[in-house]
């Protein structure tokens, strides 16, 4: 007999900056969601009753076994417990797998739970104001976790400066960019003006880190506030790590549900999700930075597991940790510009935040929120890995599933990967070479710092470069756009780097 799985309870936490009281830890924000989540039941002790803990791995503080320190804390005695591995596609990628274990009636509830403490406060780890939070974001995982997700770049890359999310990511929009055809002022306004609109979303939601509402001319006008970081982005347009947030939802089969269902609310059941992983690990090794192929098969796969189309989603959440992280997913989705449907349901990791690997639960909870209380029907969050590596997708609707999700989690495994093969890489290249895309990274005074180059030479391998460090190269760089432009590279024995000269 199919057995349906229903999202029956959601939480989430928000810890504030200013506190008058002890600052929880990310268990602690982890206790907290889950027992706001455990409110959505009718008898709240039902989280004591959890046959499984699935926990989204703390990117900001290591625990040696959380899902069991948290059943400790919950009064819990699961009979399966979980720790996600890392990437930001962890939470969606936990739900479909505790969604087809219910199915297949190995359990009857799963709690996932996540939840990240980044906040600088007196006595935690994060005392030091002038750590820099690019080298933060990963200080929960200790120095020998053994796991290739610990990185998102290959030694080559960080060589040339190309290590962290905010230093990778604006290669995506700087191709974007080009393919568009329009002039920077004309792009950047395009997009600041879609990122003006999560940031309304964040201002109107009760667990936004960010309530301030801001406009595209503020995203865009670099200052003090908004420096620029890495071409074309200003802080405004990147990711909000400093956060203590937390999420939890409660993942149960219908009939086990319904001792618990709160019948004033509408149900939310989990009709299908997907999940892959781009055959192209890294960016160097990518043929396109316009495109992602496991992200368009990880919501196909969910789609087709929902046995709905893309016509009967009421809203989305694309995750957005950059603004090409949306752009690429709606080109991947077939999403048109004019499309009247939401985006984003919480303001996105720029504005409502971005705590580690676990902004996608927020999204997840959200949408239950507003399912149950039947301002929405159905809808589809997406989730990404590193630099749009790893993929996972979801939907959730009121209308009961179709279809049976007893081996979706299986069939992700074995057929996972998705894309061509990674492009063949030059790490001494000389000779001619065409630009594919670049970024400038911007020290914190504002000055520019380096400029990259990804490419191709002419036997049609990848390179990547550095640029003299000229202010006119820079601006040349950063007023039109020089993707498909010629350059002469020179490998410098003494860096051990690829030169590109104009």
């Amino acid at each position: 007999m199919k057995r349906d799985v229903v999202v029956a309870g959601w939480g989430q936490v928000t810890q504030p900056k200013q506190l008058t009281e002890p600052a929880k830890d990310p268990m602690g924000l982890m206790v907290q969601a889950s027992r706001n989540a455990a409110l959505k039941l009718t008898d709240p002790n039902g989280l004591a009753h959890v046959d499984g803990i699935m926990v989204v791995r703390s990117l900001s503080t290591h625990y040696g076994a959380p899902a069991a320190q948290l059943a400790e804390k919950l009064g819990a005695s699961p009979r399966f417990l979980h720790v996600s591995k890392i990437g930001g596609n962890s939470p969606q990628t936990l739900v479909n797998k505790g969604a087809a274990m219910i199915a297949r009636n190995e359990l009857d509830s799963i709690l996932v739970v996540g939840a990240e403490a980044y906040v600088p406060r007196s006595g935690t780890h994060l005392t030091c104001p002038s750590k820099k939070m690019e080298s933060a974001l990963l200080q929960g995982i200790p120095d020998d976790y053994t796991g290739e997700d610990a990185f998102g770049s290959t030694r080559l890359e960080t060589l040339y400066g190309i290590e962290h999310p905010m230093q990778g990511f604006p290669l995506f929009e700087t191709a974007l960019w080009a393919a568009s055809g329009l002039d920077l002022s004309a792009y950047l306004h395009k997009v600041a003006s879609m990122w003006a609109g999560f940031s309304k979303v964040a201002a109107s939601h009760p667990n936004a880190w960010s309530k301030h509402a801001r406009t595209s001319e503020e995203i865009l006008t670099q200052g003090p506030l908004n420096r620029p970081i890495a071409f074309p982005y200003t802080k405004f347009m990147n990711s909000f790590v400093t956060v203590d947030q937390g999420a939890a939802v409660l993942l149960m089969s219908e009939e086990y549900a319904r001792k618990y269902r709160d019948k004033t609310l509408e149900p939310v059941y989990f009709l299908g999700g997907g999940y892959a992983q781009d055959r192209q690990r890294f960016m160097i090794e990518k043929s396109d930075f316009t495109a992602s192929p496991p992200l368009e098969a990880a919501v196909k796969k969910a789609l087709d597991r929902s046995g709905l189309n893309l016509a009967d989603m009421d809203c989305f959440d694309l995750y957005s940790c950059f603004p090409c992280a949306v752009s690429i997913t709606k080109k991947m989705m077939h999403i048109r510009e004019e499309d009247p449907r939401p985006l984003t349901l919480t303001g996105g990791l720029g504005f409502f935040g971005g705590p580690g690997n676990n902004y996608n639960l927020h999204a997840i909870a959200t949408l239950a929120e507003m399912i149950a209380r039947g301002e929405k029907r159905t809808g589809l969050v997406t989730a990404l890995g590193w630099f749009m590596h790893k993929h996972a997708a979801g939907i959730y609707s009121s209308i009961p599933p179709k279809k049976s999700l007893e081996t979706i989690d299986i069939e992700d495994q074995t057929n996972r990967l998705a894309g061509a093969p990674p492009v063949g890489i030059d790490d001494k290249a000389t000779g001619k070479g065409f630009i594919e895309t670049y970024t400038i990274v911007y020290a914190r005074n504002q000055s520019p710092s380096y400029a990259v180059l990804y490419g191709r030479t002419g036997q049609g391998h990848r390179f990547i470069a550095q640029t003299l460090p000229d202010p006119e190269i820079f601006e040349q760089l950063s007023s039109r756009s020089m993707v498909g432009e010629s350059v002469s590279l020179r490998f410098d024995q003494n860096r051990k780097m690829t030169i590109a000269l104009f």
